[in-house]
């Protein structure tokens, strides 16, 4: 006889094998996509004034800034990034077609999905899809010779946000209590009931 958890945990691993149709596979991994950008902060706090950028005191503060800011901020980063990128081929229409082509290839097969990709009736593997992925971008980056450009607004991308991140002062970006909780900035709030029952 079973238990209930092995019952439970068996009725778990037969619900996520059950195998949806290709287009719903990408339905839901553009709606992933969505949500995750929707995850963006606004940006005016992104920019914010002169005010809240200052030279950190350390590079131990530097790291923290940017460690603090890149969780904060991460969605605003992934699409200024993906900006810059787009900006380096935007002299050759057809090289930045190709690219966001591939690219969204990779957001929604790889990169966003969650459930196992079905093809004419037979499941593809996570590795033949990677497989499948690189090949194409190989071919695109090859024909339309878009690395040079492409790395270099990656670069420059990466590097803005790099640059923000470590100036950006954190202080009152984390206004959800778990999240500063859980980061170390506050105590939760269990540890404070707690400490303040030892002076009654």
């Amino acid at each position: 006889m079973h238990s209930p958890t092995t019952t439970a945990t068996t009725a778990a691993a037969t619900y996520t094998t059950i195998p949806i149709s290709g287009a719903d596979v990408i339905s839901r991994s553009f709606q992933n996509l969505s949500s995750s950008l929707s995850r963006s902060r606004p940006w005016p706090e992104f920019l914010a004034g002169a005010g809240s950028f200052v030279r950190p005191d350390s590079l131990a503060g530097a790291g923290i800034r940017l460690r603090c800011n890149a969780k904060y901020f991460g969605a605003n980063y992934a699409i200024l990034t993906s900006a810059c990128a787009a900006a380096s081929l935007i002299g050759s229409p057809v090289a930045l077609i190709v690219a966001a082509f591939v690219g969204m290839l990779w957001l929604v097969l790889y990169f966003f999905r969650e459930d196992p990709l079905v093809v004419l009736g037979r499941h593809v593997s996570d590795w033949a899809v990677m497989v499948g992925l690189v090949t194409v971008s190989v071919l695109a980056v090859w024909f339309t010779g878009i690395l040079n450009n492409l790395l270099i607004g990656i670069g420059v991308g990466v590097l803005i946000s790099a640059v923000h991140g470590v100036f950006r002062n954190p202080e009152g970006l984390f206004l959800d209590e778990n999240e500063a909780a859980s980061d170390g900035l506050i105590r939760p709030r269990s540890n404070l009931s707690l400490h303040t029952t030892d002076f009654l």
